[in-house]
């Protein structure tokens, strides 16, 4: 029940993100690349069970696509990682469209990471980082910017939204950044424009959700459900949970009516093609459905009276 909360949640930041982050832009990093065009879902093709998923995924304006991932660390485990992540979103997109894209890979590494390789060659496979070192970024005077500005109720222009966004990871250590995420998050609760403060919300939880404590992670979401927008989300999200739940159950309860079926057949010694006709007459299943089944309950029972065999010998 856990897991299904904390993937329901994820869905719903994903559509507040791709509201909020549409045709923004990367340059307060000091990237020059296009607008952000699209933000797109990150669960790709998997490679291995524990396998973490991307950050972000975008399409930018100009057709391209940029991968984004945060890293609190320079390891050429991370960089194996990049070459699995393209690897996916090629396989992805060309399945889906018949085409290759242009990927762009992103990193936006915390105050923790001061230097790294922007490349990564192993014989065949080069690969071209665009990095971010947020180390590099003035936080204390970011930080007394924006709540001047927002002290004098002036406006705040996207640098400052874009900067406010990752200013937690410009800091080194856990608690820095822990303590740092506090601060934005009070001075996001100060900016009147509704659009502008999901955008720092939203944005602040995926880039530091892998840095901070659950504690923090959580009051961030309460902050967005607060919004006007984030309230009809997590209402949606909510009943659609409650719907996928009411939905499963319908189908376990189905499930175990079938295998009612099928055990009360087989011990009044009912022949297997009689048994499969019943399943397809009354749970309407088409013959290769009711046949899985038959074969699935049929086994489950023929084991099940092996091992008493055995016990009793």
């Amino acid at each position: 029940m856990a897991q299904e909360i904390a993937y329901q949640n994820k869905d719903i930041e994903f559509k507040i993100l791709s509201e909020t982050f549409k045709e923004r832009s990367f340059a307060a990093y000091g990237l020059n690349l296009p607008r952000i065009r699209e933000v797109l879902p990150t669960n790709l093709p998997v490679v291995a069970a524990n396998e973490m998923r991307m950050d972000n995924l975008f399409l930018l304006e100009d057709g391209t696509y940029a991968i984004v991932d945060y890293e609190s660390e320079n390891r050429k485990e991370d960089r194996i990682k990049y070459v699995n992540y393209i690897g996916r979103v090629l396989e992805r997109f060309y399945k889906e469209h018949g085409e290759v894209p242009t990927i762009r890979m992103i990193v936006i590494y915390t105050g923790d990471v001061r230097r790294a390789e922007h490349t990564f060659a192993v014989g065949c496979v080069h690969l071209e980082l665009e990095q971010v070192f947020t180390s590099n970024l003035p936080a204390e005077e970011i930080y007394e910017t924006v709540k001047g500005k927002l002290a004098r109720r002036e406006a705040l222009t996207e640098q400052d939204l874009m900067r406010l966004i990752i200013l937690p990871l410009a800091e080194a250590g856990r608690e820095k950044k822990q303590e740092r995420v506090r601060q934005v998050v009070g001075l996001a609760k100060q900016i009147e424009d509704e659009a502008e403060q999901k955008l720092v919300l939203s944005g602040l939880l995926v880039s530091s959700d892998k840095f901070i404590g659950r504690e923090d992670a959580e009051g961030i979401r309460r902050e967005i459900s607060m919004t006007k927008v984030g309230q009809l989300l997590f209402e949606e999200g909510m009943e659609r949970g409650m719907e996928r739940g009411m939905e499963r159950g319908m189908e376990r309860g189905m499930e175990r009516g079938i295998e009612a079926l099928i055990l009360d057949n087989l011990e009044e010694q009912i022949p297997a093609e009689r048994i499969i006709k019943k399943l397809q007459q009354r749970f309407l299943l088409e013959e290769d459905e009711a046949r899985g089944y038959f074969e699935k309950y049929a086994w489950k029972e023929l084991s099940a009276a092996g091992r008493r065999c055995n016990e009793n010998i």
